[in-house]
């Protein structure tokens, strides 16, 4: 007994907590075992035979948008800064419709495991090449951030040491993920929505009753201080948090994220039709923002709080905002709640996106053709330990840089992102036939958007980080348009 009691004091954590955390885990992995125990076939594994529930694909999106980068990279805007980064969502609501109407309906007309097989169809097998591998580059990066900021949060809070605990997520992913596919993800996925939710909606009533003056109270204390502003008006290119720099921005991110994305786009690919797929994308925005929205409430709720309560120490790192107030505040309960938040938003990881666009886009067309299916699902099971390793290589390297987490990811994803729209965007919207020199546009337009991204960052050039994609998309669209030739056509389609 005295040695749980030293437990407890150390990590902070009662019975409760690990009792939730303990459940949500046997869970996972009940689902993963009832989804993947009958698996034949790599259609099965990558796309649930294209069965998925219209509500299930929804919620499975949002947990997947959402990860673990909004449940900890949010709140610490809040915290620090303000509102403005709700400006983004306008331009995702408008891009989503976008893709519903425009990329949605070329995927289902050609049948595509992934979306890069459309790059296929329409220029060539250079380009898918292309394609896949940009999106692992991207993928790779950006989710090694994601899954830093998820193991920073669960270290702070359990008492772990970070490359521990980055082990805990690698394993815990590619057992879960690995057997049980696309389908233990969707389902998963949904578990994990509604959690968020709960443990949201938790913390912010803790904190709306242990400020002074309760919800009035806290939006007094935060208007004076500056921490409601939502909208930025002004022309400078570089702030990316002006109004209609974050509009345009916020669009051409989420086609990229959204629509060029293997990741967030293999859950709309699960669904039996191409009106199914497009009302789970509508539906997302009014599921998405509420979470957005909540997230970064909870940060300004904490600035109020720790204002009202100075005698309270705070992180060393913003970064550790939620983390170190679940450690030192939250009561039994509400801190298994968190904790289960974090760490069912970090286990949906890229692995099933990443390892259905290598065996579908690379292995099967170019390391072992005409092989038996049964082979391919071994190796898409075997690639998702891989790819899981990678991921938890480069979360340990995050371990040494700085900064805004969520501002890190999204920089890291807008050098390439970039490319991979512009090359759809020129396949969807021209007729212009170019294979080969869409490899050439998309590595110069990466090379570009970094040597911008790195002038930015050292002062150089006043641009600021958001429009690396627009510049990237726009370059990629243009010198593929131009080297295709005025007189090319479209390849047949078929």
């Amino acid at each position: 007994m005295n040695e749980i009691s030293a437990f407890q004091r150390f990590t902070g954590l009662g019975a409760l907590d690990y009792f939730i955390l303990g459940s949500s885990l046997l869970a996972l992995f009940i689902i993963s075992y009832f989804k993947g125990r009958e698996e034949e076939s790599t259609s099965d594994y990558f796309l649930g035979n294209r069965k998925t529930p219209v509500w299930v694909g929804t919620l499975s999106f949002v947990a997947t948008e959402i990860s673990a980068m909004t449940i900890v990279g949010i709140p610490p805007i809040g915290f620090t800064e303000n509102w403005q980064y709700i400006q983004f969502f306008i331009g995702s609501a408008s891009a989503r419709i976008l893709i519903a109407f425009f990329f949605i309906p070329a995927f289902y007309k050609f049948n595509c495991t992934t979306i890069y097989e459309f790059l296929k169809h329409r220029f060539g097998a250079e380009t898918q090449y292309a394609g896949s591998s940009f999106f692992f580059v991207t993928r790779l990066f950006a989710s090694g951030v994601r899954l830093y900021a998820a193991s920073l949060a669960v270290s702070v809070i359990m008492g772990w040491q970070l490359g521990w605990t980055i082990a805990f997520f690698t394993l815990i992913s590619v057992i879960f993920i690995g057997f049980g596919g696309i389908k233990a993800v969707l389902w998963t996925g949904t578990f994990e929505a509604l959690t968020f939710y709960a443990a949201g909606i938790g913390v912010a009533v803790y904190l709306v009753m242990h400020i002074d003056g309760g919800l009035a109270g806290a939006w007094h204390v935060a208007s004076e201080a500056g921490k409601l502003s939502v909208f930025k008006l002004g022309w400078n290119l570089g702030d990316p948090n002006v109004l209609w720099s974050a509009v345009l921005n916020g669009i051409f991110g989420s086609m990229a994220s959204f629509g060029t994305d293997q990741e967030l786009m293999q859950r709309l690919l699960t669904l039996e039709t191409r009106k199914e797929s497009q009302k789970t994308l509508i539906y997302t925005i009014f599921t998405s923002f509420p979470v957005t929205w909540l997230y970064l409430a909870l940060g300004t709720l904490l600035f109020v709080f720790y204002r009202q309560h100075p005698a309270l120490p705070l992180p060393e790192n913003a970064d550790k905002i939620l983390s170190h107030f679940t450690v030192h505040v939250l009561p039994a309960g509400l801190k298994g709640l968190v904790l289960t938040a974090v760490v069912m938003a970090s286990i949906d990881s890229p692995l099933s996106s990443l390892s259905s666009s290598f065996i579908t886009d690379i292995y099967r067309p170019l390391i072992r053709k005409d092989a038996p299916e049964r082979h391919y699902l071994l190796a898409s099971r075997a690639s998702v330990a891989v790819f899981g390793l990678l991921l938890a290589g480069i979360a340990w390297l995050c371990a040494g840089g700085s900064g805004r987490m969520l501002w890190l990811a999204f920089k890291i994803n807008g050098v390439t992102a970039g490319s991979l729209l512009g090359v759809f965007l020129l396949g969807l919207m021209t007729k212009r036939a170019v294979n080969r020199g869409n490899v050439a546009a998309m590595c110069l337009s990466a090379v570009l958007a970094g040597a911008i991204l790195y002038l930015s960052e050292k002062g150089i050039a006043p641009i600021g980080w958001s429009w690396i994609i627009v510049i990237g998309t726009v370059s990629t669209f243009a010198v593929g348009w131009l080297l295709s030739g005025p007189g090319e056509q479209a390849k047949p389609e078929g």
